[in-house]
């Protein structure tokens, strides 16, 4: 393997390794991150030019962002997920119950530290899970 250009659909790879001064660093920089950790980013100037992709993060994490990933996994082991049905996921009651928990914990431990917005989003996610949960209880 020398450092010869090999040409496909409009992109060339080049193989700089061994080439000195010139060539890439063979490895990470040190400051910790992992390999290809600054592929799962996207920088500024590429967020609006391209669709989102799988890797893509939310522009700042917040607890509503929280309180939705847990809603999300507790339906999903209550096998109220769109994937669920075309895949036939088995119930989870114990994890259903663990994310529900969880929802609670966040309550009390967040309390007088939420916007209303968030106050009110977190009641209407618990609300809606217990009763989910009281239904597929009486359905198995």
């Amino acid at each position: 393997m020398g450092s010869e250009d090999t040409s496909a659909e409009g992109f060339k790879v080049r193989d700089r390794r061994g080439q000195g001064a010139n060539s890439e660093p063979s490895r990470p920089p040190p400051g910790g991150s992992a390999p290809g950790a600054d592929k799962l980013r996207r920088s500024p100037e590429s967020a609006g030019d391209a669709a989102p992709g799988p890797f893509d993060q939310p522009a700042e994490p917040d607890l509503a962002s929280l309180f939705l990933l847990l809603a999300n996994s507790a339906l999903l082991h209550l096998g109220e997920g769109s994937e669920t049905s075309t895949t036939g996921t088995p119930l989870d009651l114990a994890q259903a119950k663990f994310s529900i928990d969880l929802l609670k914990l966040l309550k009390a431990k967040t309390e007088g530290n939420r916007t209303p917005e968030e106050t009110r989003l977190l009641e209407g996610i618990l609300y809606d899970l217990q009763m989910r949960f009281v239904q597929t209880v009486r359905r198995s």
